[in-house]
Parts: structure tokens; sequence; C-alpha cells
């Protein structure tokens, strides 16, 4: 399997990935029951792949990992349980894009939670992302809906760096046992959040909403999980960054286009700014050590 074949893999599951929010608007249900299920479908279909494979999930390597399986699954789920109610709140293209501050929040906590130093060049890129923040969520306009998911989805974009954090920490796994595993948690993390929410409600089940949960719990989660880690597996990091970017602007172009939601010169700005600002910091090469004289 060449390079050219990884390559087009991982763009399929960007683009998938990228169409969640334009989904989601489709399913007449609460948003934490579709992360539930997002949750419980995408492992059960990751664990149909690897018995199709032959495969079983090494449980020593689990087990040794599951102090960080365990905190990356919870962050999943709280992820999810906040883009998903941020995409309502306010638009899919400034929840994606609140959530995208992801990066450049490592930049700023990277000198203390990872120990690495801080390229001093890059706080010009977390001033933009944060003057794209300011632009794409039009808080002049006193929208209080609007606030509140660019509220929800900076939560959201905390618990992604927590995520990545937590798989930095993960050694000698396989991507598809630790993806199961993380499925399955964020599973179990949103249910007592569905409980409360939800208990003594009654929930209106149509058959485009069953549609689309499904579609999100397997194409969206397993198939696109599948697809991700198998993709990337063997593409250099600076390629997986710059691709990664395909999924913000396609659900900022699926926001205009299908779902015809209006963000404005300032918001389009904005867009610029963020994804612009996290690409360049993410494919920024090392600063070079001074060198001095003795």
């Amino acid at each position: 399997m060449n390079l050219t074949v990884e390559r087009v893999k991982y763009i399929i599951a960007t683009i998938i990935y990228g169409t969640v929010g334009m989904c989601l608007r489709f399913v007449n249900l609460p948003s934490e029951i579709v992360a539930m299920c997002r949750g419980i479908f995408g492992s059960a279909f990751i664990l149909m792949f690897l018995t199709f494979r032959h495969q079983k999930p090494d449980r020593e390597a689990i087990r040794k990992n599951l102090k960080w399986l365990v905190i990356g699954g919870v962050s999943l789920g709280l992820n999810w349980i906040f883009l998903f109610a941020a995409y309502i709140h306010t638009t899919v293209a400034i929840a994606s894009l609140c959530n995208y501050m992801a990066p450049i929040i490592v930049i700023l906590i990277a000198p203390v939670v990872l120990r690495e130093r801080l390229d001093k060049r890059k706080m010009f890129c977390v001033a933009a992302a944060f003057l794209g923040i300011i632009l794409v969520s039009g808080f002049w306009n006193g929208s209080v809906g609007n606030i509140s998911g660019v509220f929800m989805g900076l939560a959201a974009a905390v618990f992604f760096v927590v995520i990545v954090i937590c798989n930095r920490k993960l050694t000698d796994i396989q991507a598809l046992d630790k993806s199961v595993i993380q499925l399955a948690i964020s599973a179990l993390t949103i249910l007592p959040y569905v409980l409360v929410q939800n208990l003594g409600t009654a929930l209106t089940l149509d058959l485009k909403s069953v549609l689309f949960v499904l579609i999100l719990g397997i194409v969206h989660t397993g198939i696109a999980y599948c697809l991700y880690f198998s993709g990337m597996s063997t593409l250099p990091v600076q390629t997986v960054a710059i691709l990664g970017y395909i999924e913000p602007v396609v659900s900022v172009l699926c926001s205009a286009i299908f779902l015809r939601e209006h963000m404005g010169i300032a918001g389009w700005c904005g867009a610029v700014l963020i994804i612009g600002a996290a690409l360049i910091s993410e494919t920024m090469k090392p600063e070079k050590a001074e060198v001095t004289e003795t």
C-alpha cells in the first residue's frame, strides 16, 4: 500500500469529520444522546472491524495504559457534550472554529504540562487566533445564544487538548485498540448526563433521526476512525498537521452552503485567522537555540 493511498484515506476521514455538525442538524434528538450513541456505535464498529481482521485487542497494552485511556475517554465524552451543544446554540461554523482553538491552547500550556520550551514566535499565532475568535463570535451584536455557543465550543477545545495530552502519554498500544477503549469510555461518561437531562422526558423518534444517528455512529466515528488512524500511520507529521485542517474548512463550507448559516465578512476573516494561525503554529519549524560566544 503506497503513500498516496494512505494520504487519500486520511483526507477522506477529515472530510467525514467536517460534516458532523451538518448531520447533527438533521437529528431530532438531544445532542447528548447523539454523542452517547456515537461512542457506542463507533466502538462496536471498530470491534467488528478487528474481528473481521482476526485481531484481538491487546489486553496487556490496554492494562499498561489504562489510566491515560480512561482520562482520554472521559475527556472525549466531555468534548462531544460541549461541542454538540455548541452546534445547537450557535452556527456549525463558529462551533467548529472554537473547537479548533485546541492547537493554540496547547501552545500556551505546553511549557507547563508537556515540559516543552515555548516558541515565542508562536505567540503571534496565539494573538491571531484570539482575534479570530472575537471576529467569529460577533459578541458586539449582543447575541446571548451565540456567545453561549462560543463558550461551549471553547470548553470542547479544552477537553480536546486533554485528549491530545493523554494520547501523547500512551505507549506501545495499537491505534484501533486505544480508539475502541476511549470511545467506549466516552459513551459511559455521557450516560449519567443523558439520564439526568432526559429522565421522564418523552423522546420523539423518527426515521430520519435514527438514520442520521446511525450514520454519525458508524460512518463518522467507526469508519472515519479506522481511515484516520490507518491513513496517518505512514504519513509525515507535517503532512498530518496540514491535512488535518481540511476538517474545519469543510465544516465552515457546509455551514455556509448547505445550512445557509450567515457569517458575514468579519466572521470569514476570523475563520481565516483561526485556521491559518493553528496551521502555521503546527507546521512552523522549531526555533533554533541561540549560540553564545565564550
